[in-house]
């Protein structure tokens, strides 16, 4: 058995720790196998010399979020987890920024994971960024918060919001109301995300003046988009047709975000999703970046973490078993 001792440097960061009724640290102890004692702004570890080791670098982890202010909580914390495994829990110190944009609460959007930074810098430093990734990764909701941030900073003059209008194989012609009635439930993440961050009354001034606009993607055709921010979301259900129609759009001075999950695709051919071949057609071609996140770039529930883990397990074991069943049937023709 050894021990450790973890300076903190106020209390504060310390309940943040620890969090409510030592939830926190109750995790940091299961996972590690270790004890772990507050004595005034020390932390105390005891255990095995690998797993105290591994503790103390989680610690000291979530040590320096909540001194750059994040609140601790278990995303975070299986967060350092993921870091620590792979060695990599140093690299935390690329989050230490100011944040993107402030909401209408006062929230400071922030990438909270290196793979949501990378993307960040990403969208930052290129004319055209492709962001794939499954749910809660942040892809459409950063996106926003860097499209207002160049808006308030006047580097464009619009904001472009579109989607696809296709959901599980239904059909706008089967909802009730007028075309807008019929688009909305299509964009309302998008609605969403520019509620929190402009302001119900800012948007809809915005959006009267023009300088905003939320439309189905089909409005796109025809035009050319100049001095404008352009985020194409769930374009995992484009056609290749749509996707080529959309990125020619691009005009002088704009810049383009793309998203979406190319394990939720709802087109009748999964294989024909114009985002597949985007990042194939395009992963060459200067100034544009395509950026993977991954599961463990998911900042929603612990829940949503498990279901895409449980879900990538389900398909590699299909996989796996179909891949043996024809190699069996290769095999017993050749037997013959």
């Amino acid at each position: 058995m050894v021990e450790r001792i973890v300076n903190v440097e106020s209390m504060d960061s310390i309940l943040n720790i620890f969090g409510s009724f030592d939830e926190n640290v109750n995790l940091i102890q299961k996972q590690y196998n270790v004890v772990i004692l507050s004595r005034g702004t020390d932390i105390k570890i005891t255990g095995d010399e690998e797993n105290v080791q591994k503790a103390e670098q989680a610690i000291e982890s979530l040590i320096f979020l909540a001194n750059k202010g994040d609140q601790i909580n278990e995303q975070s914390i299986r967060y350092v987890f993921s870091l620590v495994k792979e060695g990599a829990q140093k690299e935390l110190t690329k989050l230490n920024d100011d944040g993107i944009c402030v909401t209408t609460s006062g929230k400071i959007v922030k990438p909270k994971t290196l793979g949501q930074k990378k993307y960040v810098d990403a969208i930052r430093d290129n004319t055209i960024v492709i962001g794939v990734g499954p749910a809660g990764t942040g892809k459409t909701y950063l996106a926003v918060a860097m499209a207002v941030k160049a808006f308030r900073n006047h580097e464009v003059n619009k904001i472009i919001l579109t989607r696809p209008a296709v959901e599980a194989g239904e059909k706008l012609g089967f909802l009730p109301g007028d075309l807008q009635d019929k688009v909305d439930p299509y964009l309302r993440p998008l609605y969403d995300a520019l509620f929190e961050m402009l302001g119900p009354d800012t948007f809809a001034k915005q959006q009267e003046r023009g300088c905003i606009e939320v439309a189905p993607l089909a409005y796109m055709r025809g035009r050319t988009l100049d001095d404008a921010f352009i985020i194409l979301d769930e374009a995992q259900n484009t056609t290749p047709e749509q996707m080529k129609m959309f990125l020619t759009r691009l005009g002088f001075n704009s810049k383009i975000v793309i998203t979406g999950d190319i394990t939720q695709i709802d087109l009748p051919d999964t294989g024909k999703s114009g985002l597949i071949q985007a990042t194939k057609v395009l992963k060459n071609v200067d100034d544009i970046f395509i950026n993977y996140l991954s599961e463990s770039d998911v900042v929603r529930h612990r829940l949503v973490q498990d279901i895409i883990k449980a879900y990538e397990k389900f398909n590699t074991e299909k996989k796996g078993y179909k891949n043996n069943g024809k190699n069996k049937g290769i095999n017993s023709k050749q037997a013959k």
